[in-house]
């Protein structure tokens, strides 16, 4: 299974609350709960969880049905940013890169499935994404 944006954010943050009350890591330098609230993260998760099992029951030969559930994906992960904005470079890299590699992981050329639709495979999310 491919390991969820998510995981590593709730494993930093866990991180950095065991720093802090190790005495390694002052409480102003625990940025990690601030960056991902545990709401936003939980949100986030949610519309993750939801595209994995969307692609696994798609027929993922249908561009048509992938492009769907790219763009589901996306419309939520816009819906759990709204009342956070927390997502910002680092968090769309990530969240661009893991939507590829569920659909990779499933079979799907993304490059092909890009080129197709005359974008770059870098693209994937860029019509609906507001992140």
């Amino acid at each position: 299974m491919i390991e969820r944006p998510t995981t590593r954010w709730r494993d930093r943050i866990a991180k950095q609350q065991a720093e802090v009350a190790a005495g390694t890591l002052a409480p102003d330098k625990a940025y990690a709960s601030e960056l991902w609230p545990p709401a936003f993260t939980a949100a986030v998760d949610a519309v993750l969880a939801g595209y994995e099992r969307d692609i696994a029951a798609a027929d993922t030969s249908s561009d048509d049905a992938v492009w769907a559930a790219v763009e589901k994906v996306v419309v939520g992960l816009n819906t759990a940013d709204e009342p956070f904005g927390a997502i910002e470079t680092g968090e769309r890299e990530q969240l661009a890169d893991y939507i590829d590699a569920v659909l990779t992981g499933a079979g799907v050329d993304v490059a092909a499935l890009t080129g197709r639709r005359g974008r770059d495979r870098s693209e994937l999310t860029d019509a609906w994404r507001a992140w």
